[in-house]
């Protein structure tokens, strides 16, 4: 009996144990989750409506809040009396940019959710690597990747091309006689290849998955053409060379 209660005890007390350890993590969770809204409330006070925040997190530095507007990160403290603008983030043992690998998982793009329905695709290969690309007629950048996509060094690959008319009206006007042509594909790589234009689209077309094409830039922050969207969900800006663009669909997992 009394070896029946002494394990009684025990068990009731490591339950209560348990219990305490649950509520105490409960609660520094709940202080933790108080401290970033404050945090968030007060750089929204500093930087006003226009500068809608995204997300808040503790970095390394303690007092330090890394704070997400649109596609750019900003440091604060925890009353936004300080500010840092504009800056790089660096850990000096392992020489990482913190700030550059947090832009980048902020700036994810879920690339089953694109509107594929809006692109055009051109397959090279088994294309069992998949990347998708905002692209402007007129940016001379994208001829340059369009290039690197043409050449040996990278095989097996498809391609999802978003038009992203954002250097003008000519640009407009180009990616609406692209996208109505009846090969967008072929009129897409004799004008950036070969530079022959497409024939004018008639007054028929529709050009409004272009419209929400910019739309979607837009939304996703893509400030730049090319803009590659790997199908991780990262990004890599501008022209890249083939074998910066081979490493990067390597890691793809």
């Amino acid at each position: 009996m009394l070896q029946r209660t002494r394990a009684a005890a025990l068990a009731f007390g490591l339950t209560a144990l348990c219990a305490a350890t649950l509520t105490t993590s409960a609660f520094a969770q709940n202080k933790a989750d108080a401290s970033l809204d404050r945090v968030k409330a007060a750089v929204q006070k500093t930087l006003g409506a226009d500068a809608p925040i995204k997300s808040v997190a503790r970095t390394p530095i303690p007092g330090l809040y890394e704070v997400s507007i649109g596609g750019e990160i900003l440091y604060a403290d925890e009353k936004a009396q300080y500010v840092i603008l504009g800056g790089n983030l660096v850990d000096t043992k392992t020489r990482q940019n913190l700030t550059e690998a947090r832009q980048s998982e902020l700036n994810k793009v879920d690339f089953a959710k694109l509107p594929f329905d809006r692109a055009f695709k051109y397959v090279k290969g088994n294309g069992s690597r998949k990347i998708a690309v905002f692209s402007d007629p007129n940016c001379p950048y994208c001829k340059r990747f369009e290039e690197t996509l043409k050449s040996s060094k990278i095989d097996n690959v498809t391609v999802y091309t978003f038009l992203y008319p954002v250097l003008g009206p000519d640009s407009d006007a180009k990616s609406k006689a692209i996208w109505c042509a009846a090969d967008p594909v072929k009129a897409w790589h004799d004008w950036m290849l070969d530079k022959k234009a497409p024939p004018a689209a008639t007054a028929k077309c529709d050009d409004a998955p272009v419209r929400q094409n910019v739309a979607l830039g837009h939304q996703y922050n893509v400030t730049g053409t090319p803009t590659i969207i790997l199908a991780d969900g990262r990004r890599l800006p501008g022209a890249v060379p083939a074998e910066e663009l081979e490493k990067a669909l390597a890691t793809v997992k």
